[in-house]
């Protein structure tokens, strides 16, 4: 009976681990983004009113690396999850998810559809910037190389900067006004 009674408890622990490992992560990504209700068109009113600057979307597929890497060592920074929710309404759509949600002008759709029919995702990680009126203004694939690269995708969309040149263009200059300070 020792030994039934020892080996259960170490797989209850392990369960346990488990379970507060899995918790622990999937907190740290409700951080990060925000909690809708799968209906564009209505986040998009609530950025307006809370004065964002848009909507973001970052797309994955549940066995993408670059998506998890991208969760666990950037959309985790402090200084990310700060800049990101004071100008953005944040929200995570599965490529391949068949649930409904609303697009920004209304329509059901399914994730999936929404990915590729409407936002020709066909790789991941996909971070898209849609303005106030739901149009798509900046789309980024794959992952960035630094949480610095990440914050200036953001303010390369809050600060019009896609209106005047390439991100390629506004990370060198970035870099550049870096080296030199």
């Amino acid at each position: 009976m020792f030994k039934y009674y020892s080996k259960s408890s170490f797989l209850f622990f392990i369960f346990i681990l488990s379970v507060s490992i899995q918790t622990r992560i999937h907190a740290e990504e409700l951080v990060f983004f925000d909690q809708g209700f799968g209906d564009f068109s209505e986040e998009l009113e609530t950025a307006r009113e809370e004065g964002k600057a848009g909507v973001f979307i970052f797309f994955e597929m549940d066995e993408c690396p670059f998506c998890h890497r991208m969760k666990t060592t950037v959309l985790n920074q402090p200084e990310v999850v700060s800049f990101y929710k004071e100008h953005f309404k944040i929200f995570l759509v599965n490529i391949d998810g068949d649930v409904e949600m609303t697009d920004f002008q209304g329509n059901v759709t399914t994730q999936k559809d929404f990915s590729f029919k409407q936002q020709r995702v066909r790789a991941t990680p996909v971070f898209a910037f849609f303005d106030l009126d739901g149009n798509r203004v900046v789309k980024y694939t794959g992952p960035t190389s630094s949480v610095e690269e990440f914050i200036w995708l953001g303010e390369y969309m809050v600060n019009g900067e896609y209106k005047k040149s390439s991100f390629t263009r506004y990370k060198r200059a970035r870099r550049k006004a870096a080296i030199t300070k």
